[in-house]
């Protein structure tokens, strides 16, 4: 995403600059390592003025933890949504008084804000939470009205929702640009992602850019950093703390331009409706739990492991700096969005099951359209682009 303040020249001139309380500012060098849409800079917290002998050096924003990340920039409001910051200190993380390790990993948490109770709820909130209660409370009908119909119905639903919507079209397509199609077969892609119920295109495309841009900084919307619950579910139902991070829908621009997108965002509720409506006119109650709220349910859990799951356990090839891992579980049941260290590596790769073992279906299905010639400009990384980002390999005897 272009950082609005200038251009990347410009940028490469000067550095990038936020005012931050106390006479500090985050100064940064735009050094891009590779042509994505999201660009990582070094970003270095200075004095405005240079300290005298006598005062203590500050300390480079980049050797802070997450939590004093968060302290510092907070404190403006609101926050600097387009500014490159720096990921923190994961060792610095770790001496954090209070800070606990996500099990199983080696990420260390510490909850930023309260996720039930001593808090809040605004209108938004609410309606997710009721949301949210009714379609799990729904889905517990599932084993009393099984039957191998609407099973099958649950499994093509979840194919054309969870892997045609928001993995191929939301994510792939539209976030990253990773290919394009004709107009038709794009909107009827992205109509396929409003029946996962996962919000607007435009609202979803808009967060997840920020969450590239930001990855595990106290500027991402939803980084285990704040514990694995928020990553996963928790950012959802506190709607003013995730406002704040993703306030600024003009990022997601080029869709705001065309109609389509406009009128799914003004009619939303009633498409959510409507999806409920004929599937229980379809298969009855048995349909409505199958092919509505189970499979809304395991859609939504599987889409939050991409964010929570595949930030906390894996493995890494790549050196993207954040903690993005490889999931092959993840991989398997997110339609290969779990190979997620390659994808933050190579955020505009229309693949991310880079080796012939990483199973990625969304990948076939790119690579079949592609094939037939309804898929053009599919973008992939170079060997060279790799070689650059790969960790060394560990030598065998």
């Amino acid at each position: 995403m272009r950082t609005p303040a200038s251009t990347a020249g410009a940028l490469r001139a000067r550095g990038l600059a936020c005012g931050l309380p106390g006479n500090r500012r985050l100064m940064g060098t735009y050094a891009p390592l590779r042509r994505v849409q999201t660009r990582v800079a070094e970003v270095v917290l200075q004095e405005a003025n240079l300290p005298s002998s006598d005062e203590e050096a500050p300390i480079p924003f980049s050797d802070l933890s997450y939590n004093k990340q968060y302290d510092e920039l907070f404190k403006q409001q609101p926050l600097p949504l387009k500014q490159i910051v720096p990921k923190p200190n994961r060792s610095a993380q770790a001496q954090e008084p209070g800070s606990k390790k996500v099990l199983f990993s080696d990420v260390h948490a510490i909850p930023r804000k309260p996720l039930f109770t001593n808090r809040e709820y605004n209108e938004k909130d609410k309606a997710y939470i009721g949301w949210m209660t009714f379609v799990h409370g729904l889905a517990l009908l599932a084993p009393f009205t099984f039957s191998w119909s609407n099973l099958a119905l649950f499994g093509f639903m979840y194919f054309i929702t969870g892997c045609l919507g928001i993995t191929l079209s939301f994510h792939r397509q539209l976030a990253h640009r990773s290919f394009q199609t004709p107009k038709w077969l794009e909107y009827a892609l992205s109509y396929c992602g409003v029946l996962a119920v996962e919000g607007d295109p435009i609202e979803w495309v808009s967060a997840h850019r920020y969450h590239h841009l930001h990855c595990d900084t106290p500027l991402d919307p939803h980084s285990p950093y704040e514990g694995f619950w928020w990553s996963h579910m928790g950012w959802l139902l506190d709607n003013k703390t995730t406002k704040e991070r993703v306030y600024d829908q003009s990022n997601a621009k080029e869709m705001e331009g065309q109609a389509w997108y406009r009128w799914i965002r003004e009619t939303y509720p009633w498409h959510v409706v409507a999806q409920l409506v004929a599937l229980y006119a379809f298969g009855g109650l048995g349909g409505l739990v199958w092919g509505g709220a189970l499979r809304l349910v395991w859609v939504y859990h599987i889409t939050w492991f991409v964010n929570s799951a595949s930030h906390c356990w894996g493995s890494q090839s790549y050196n993207t700096g954040d903690l993005s891992r490889n999931n092959w579980w993840v991989g398997i049941l997110a339609w290969g969005e779990g190979w997620h260290n390659n994808h933050h590596a190579f955020e505009f790769s229309a693949r991310h099951g880079l080796e012939w073992w990483q199973v990625d279906m969304t990948w076939y299905i790119i690579r079949g359209l592609q094939a037939v010639g309804l898929a053009k400009n599919v973008k992939l990384p170079t060997e060279k682009q790799k070689a650059r980002l790969a960790f060394p390999k560990t030598a065998t005897a």
